[in-house]
């Protein structure tokens, strides 16, 4: 057992854990408390803005249960933790106990540098984007909202101090689905992304772990502050949440992705 993963605890967060569990080569997992799935709206919105907001956050979670359930994680030693504890000397001694060649993050807030300088471990994030066009946080939300849905995917790269800045291990994108909405696409994502992962852990060698691609430009990164309930009007109002349908049927056009693989 060679892997310690680090994660949120959110429902799709869960999913990646216990499933990549079942290689066999997760030693431990270090679990960041997040924040609630489903968020109150905002007092200042309008009433329509709240409905609006309240469907959003609602349909996530159904749409979440649908795809990926309760996953009761087991066989595996737990660390559990905060936004404000990830980097503590509690959870860095967590990590020497166990030793592992390979530490693999999705959905948990920044490590540190101090954190990322442990030696006797490879560093690998994924991250609910493809990179560079889509960094930062939000980044199943942005391509819709952009009108490229094609372009929503999860990348794995190394750790680095730069946000999803790191050479790229590979990327998966789901192939358009008809009916999907803007949740169904994202879990859609996140679920092939998983299984594509825990087939390439069952044959990699964690004794020569495979080098990154560097990212050959910036791209965009997106802040938490960028989003705003607002711009949910686009995607139901305006939209009806059947952007996917419209890429399907050639209504909307946009570029295709261009996906890495260094494995």
């Amino acid at each position: 057992m060679s892997i310690i993963l680090i994660t949120g605890d959110h429902p799709r967060h869960r999913f990646f854990v216990k499933n990549l569990i079942e290689t066999g080569l997760v030693s431990g997992w270090i679990r960041e408390k997040r924040e609630d799935f489903i968020q109150r709206s905002p007092k200042y919105l309008s009433r329509n803005l709240k409905n609006l907001y309240k469907y959003h956050f609602n349909s996530r979670a159904e749409v979440e249960e649908d795809f990926f359930g309760f996953s009761k994680i087991e066989n595996v030693s737990i660390h559990k933790t905060d936004k404000n504890n990830l980097n503590s000397k509690e959870t860095f001694k967590f990590i020497i106990e166990k030793n592992p060649k390979l530490i693999i993050s999705y959905g948990c807030h920044k490590l540190s540098d101090k954190f990322l300088e442990f030696k006797n471990s490879i560093f690998w994030n994924a991250h609910g984007g493809l990179s560079p066009n889509y960094r930062g946080v939000i980044t199943h939300f942005w391509p819709s909202y952009f009108l490229e849905p094609q372009m929503t995917g999860v990348t794995l790269h190394e750790t680095s101090s730069r946000i999803d800045g790191g050479n790229i291990i590979f990327q998966s994108a789901s192939s358009m689905v008809k009916g999907d909405t803007l949740h169904m696409l994202s879990a859609r994502n996140i679920k092939i992304f998983t299984m594509i992962l825990k087939e390439k852990l069952k044959i990699i060698n964690l004794n020569k772990l495979p080098k990154g691609i560097a990212q050959k430009n910036t791209g965009k990164i997106f802040k938490g502050s960028d989003w705003r309930p607002e711009h949910l009007s686009l995607i139901y109002n305006l939209y009806e949440d059947k952007i996917v349908d419209m890429v399907i049927s050639g209504e909307i056009k946009g570029k295709e992705p261009n996906l890495i693989n260094s494995i």
